[in-house]
């Protein structure tokens, strides 16, 4: 890394860092004042009311970043649309919940301006070795793409810190691989932006945390993760599909564990529980703090395999990725994030006494 580089990554970073962490103090005064407050109830880890719209924050260090380090183009401009579309949605979700099927319209409407209007298309992809070029499909895959990330990110807000820590992961690890690429494009500048507006919120979302990001921020790190990972794709930033995937493999993983719970019980996808990854730490006593922390840490070593796997040996990549996917799955199976072992094993009891 060039001394010139290593300068604009620290004055973006720390400059973004900054705006946001004197920002918050005022982001919490307007929670307060117009009621956006998360109340505690039996799914809740915290005890107290908190403000819920530090999302906000979040959201203006990314504009101020952009104001001073970004470039105007008709792309930045389809982010910058769509991204408030999405704002609005969460801050409104914030004050006054919204039905799943409201949110998924102003989600859809935020991609739709990106998709259309900026042109950021999923057109092709590459994995193991595979290239399938999606043609007239690209405009679909986009959309689903995007609001895959989106929710993702979304049911993965559960505990203080942990959103925004696997965020800041993301934009440093895809930022990292934009240096070493020589690749310094959009994605490039708004990885760091990101980043500094991220670890600015990150010291007053930390356990214990005196603000949540609330929908408005949790869906908007969603989309534009999204939209840098596609950006990526456009400037050979990321080589395969399955780089910004395995970056974000908890949140991913977690989602698919929910949709299989719940499709086996007969439940809503949609419906709340407590039983994703990090209830499950939480339940074999780690703390509060421990529990975001393994899964940052398990994350880092996701996102380390995608810098080896880039930067490299591919088969190294796939190597570490298969020994991590191994691990995961291990925890999966001897926890009751798909299946719970103790209502089972209640059962089985019941039916031998029954029998006998």
């Amino acid at each position: 890394m060039s001394n010139e580089i290593f300068i604009q990554v620290l004055l973006v970073t720390l400059t973004c860092y900054l705006f946001v962490y004197l920002m918050v103090p005022i982001v919490k005064k307007i929670a307060n004042h117009v009621g956006a407050l998360d109340i505690p109830n039996e799914r809740k880890v915290h005890k107290v009311p908190i403000p819920r719209l530090g999302g906000l924050a979040i959201y203006a260090g990314f504009l101020f970043g952009y104001m001073v380090f970004g470039k105007h183009t008709d792309v930045m401009n389809s982010i910058l649309i769509g991204s408030f579309i999405i704002i609005i949605t969460g801050i409104i979700d914030d004050i006054k919940p919204l039905s799943a099927k409201v949110k998924l319209c102003g989600q859809i409407a935020a991609t739709l301006v990106v998709v259309f209007y900026g042109k950021i298309l999923l057109s092709s992809m590459s994995a193991f070795g595979i290239y399938i070029d999606f043609g007239i499909l690209s405009y679909l895959v986009t959309i689903i793409f995007i609001l895959a990330f989106i929710n993702c990110m979304n049911l993965i807000d559960g505990l203080d810190g942990l959103a925004t820590g696997i965020s800041s992961i993301f934009f440093l690890t895809v930022g990292s691989i934009a240096i070493f690429k020589h690749t310094q494009g959009l994605d490039f500048i708004l990885c760091f932006i990101m980043l500094g507006s991220c670890l600015g919120f990150l010291k007053y979302n930390a356990n214990p945390a005196s603000i949540f990001m609330g929908d408005t921020g949790s869906m908007f790190l969603g989309f534009i993760i999204s939209v840098i990972a596609l950006l990526g794709f456009k400037n050979v930033t990321m080589t395969s599909i399955i780089i910004p995937f395995t970056i974000l493999a908890i949140p991913f993983l977690d989602t698919i564990f929910a949709i299989i719970r719940r499709y086996l019980k007969n439940e809503s996808i949609t419906k709340p529980d407590k039983f994703h990854i990090h209830h499950q730490l939480l339940n074999m006593n780690f703390s509060h703090r421990k529990t975001v922390l393994i899964i940052c840490f398990i994350d880092s070593l996701f996102a380390l395999a995608s810098i080896v796997y880039v930067l490299i040996d591919n088969k190294l990549g796939y190597l570490l990725y298969g020994i991590l996917m191994l691990l995961v799955l291990i925890f999966v199976l001897k926890t009751n994030i798909i299946i719970e072992h103790d209502k089972s094993k209640f059962s089985l009891n019941l039916f031998k006494k029954r029998k006998n």
